[in-house]
């Protein structure tokens, strides 16, 4: 079901129009003029509007330009009217409509018009961040015990729509079950919206998830792009005390206010949390809202480290081999059995992103079609040779210490740059090192943060 607005001066076409989209199982607000319909925008955001051109008020045109500026358009708009020109109609394809119907409508016309609307609206919200959702894989990989165990698990809570706290080391496939949890639930056809709170600069965080007002301009957050479907906030422990006391209030109200706004705004959404952390450490150090852990911990699931199930290492590997062969055009190479043994005793400190990392590495430097147990061994790092491999980054021991040690440092820093994906908080809790201190450090040894971003 999506919701629609259907803003017309006159009443007869708003309400057939109305009924129209009703009967076909939609959701439908309307507004008799631009002021209204402004209103309405503020209220909720729609995922489709049909405008029409000639108002007392304001023309369509005119708001259509107006909502068009700054973020652009909230959602696909048809434009509609008895008496457009060329002119109107180019120049409202121009500030971006989606399509122009001339009046009398042809109800058959609306009905195909708006669900091809809403189809490119949902496609165009699935291409946002493609390239991220790329690097995803659409059910966690594994036939070990535990594995199995936690995809049953996910299948039970998809069926309802609670509150899931995911927990585990950092690598470990959060997202994934996340997102896999999201496909097997009745949202499944809803948004899913991914947050990285840990990536959200400090203070914005209530911006970033409620959106925000000023004036007639309205800035829709994370929780309405989700509506309907799942808002996933990865490294929820991150997020600043004042934006937890909001999230608590809207999932204790079912509605929340954006930042600028005075009137409520009705959410439908399903939240899916996770951390590293231990979430009740942080509530007795005051970080973290008591109530608002409750909430989130209502059903807890902890994804293991990679280190216990490592009988799913050689599947793993498979995966990652023919996912880089299909998506990147790589050389295909296959593991030998020497090489997936040493790999199912490795401790594996980056879970199953350092195993992507390390197959999409051995690929890309390519080599014999087989991978032994010393190209292997050479990639970790693990040879105590007069120059060390360590992620692909070559430190000599035939040098100064002090070369050595910036070699190292440079290393050690790309190393954790790419098990953290970009996330200097994470970074800069495992090097045991201020935030401040860290961004330095890069920098000094000629590592920029946005570049990698």
């Amino acid at each position: 079901m999506s919701y629609i607005l259907v803003v017309d001066d006159e009443p007869d076409i708003r309400d057939l129009v109305k009924d129209i989209l009703e009967d076909e199982g939609h959701q439908v607000a309307t507004a008799e003029n631009g002021l209204a319909a402004k209103k309405q925008l503020r209220d909720r955001r729609p995922e489709l509007i049909f405008l029409d051109i000639w108002m007392p008020d304001l023309d369509g045109i005119s708001l259509l330009k107006e909502w068009s500026q700054g973020e652009g358009l909230p959602c696909p708009v048809i434009m509609m009217s008895g008496h457009g020109t060329v002119e109107t109609a180019v120049e409202a394809t121009r500030l971006g409509a989606y399509d122009f119907l001339e009046k009398p409508l042809s109800l058959a016309k609306l009905l195909l018009t708006a669900e091809h609307a809403l189809n490119a609206e949902k496609l165009q919200q699935e291409n946002q961040g493609l390239k991220k959702r790329a690097d995803q894989i659409l059910e966690p990989v594994g036939h070990s015990m535990s594995i199995q165990h936690l995809r049953e698990q996910v299948k039970r809570l998809a069926m309802h729509d609670t509150w899931v706290l995911i927990s585990g080391e950092p690598g470990v496939g959060r997202e994934t079950f996340a997102r896999y949890m999201h496909s097997q639930s009745k949202r499944s056809s809803r948004p899913f919206v991914d947050v990285s709170v840990s990536s959200i600069a400090k203070g914005n965080s209530a911006r970033e998830l409620f959106g925000s007002e000023d004036g007639d301009h309205v800035s829709y957050g994370r929780l309405e792009q989700a509506s309907g479907g799942t808002l996933f906030l990865d490294e929820v422990a991150d997020m600043d005390l004042e934006a937890q006391a909001q999230l608590l209030g809207a999932l204790d109200t079912g509605s929340f206010i954006r930042v600028g706004g005075s009137e409520p705004v009705e959410v439908d959404v399903r939240i899916i949390a996770a951390t590293h952390k231990n979430l009740e450490d942080q509530v007795r150090k005051s970080e973290f809202n008591e109530d608002l852990f409750f909430h989130l911990n209502v059903v807890p699931l902890l994804i293991p480290p990679l280190r216990e199930h490592h009988e799913d290492v050689p599947e793993l590997l498979r995966f990652y081999t023919d996912f880089f062969v299909a998506r990147e055009k790589l050389p295909y190479r296959k593991f030998s059995i020497a090489a997936q043994n040493y790999l199912r005793n490795y401790a594996w400190p980056g879970n199953i992103r350092e195993l992507k990392n390390l197959v999409q590495r051995l690929m890309i430097l390519g080599g014999d079609e087989e991978i032994d147990q010393s190209e292997v061994e050479n990639a970790l790092g693990n040879r105590m040779e007069p120059e060390m491999n360590l992620g692909g980054s070559v430190v000599s021991f035939d040098q100064p210490i002090r070369q050595a040690r910036e070699a190292f440092e440079r290393a050690y820093l790309e190393y954790q740059l790419a098990k953290h994906d970009g996330n200097v908080t994470q970074m800069a809790e495992e090097a045991g090192m201020e935030r401040t201190h860290l961004y330095r450090k890069l920098r000094s040894v000629g590592i920029e943060i946005k570049d990698r971003r």
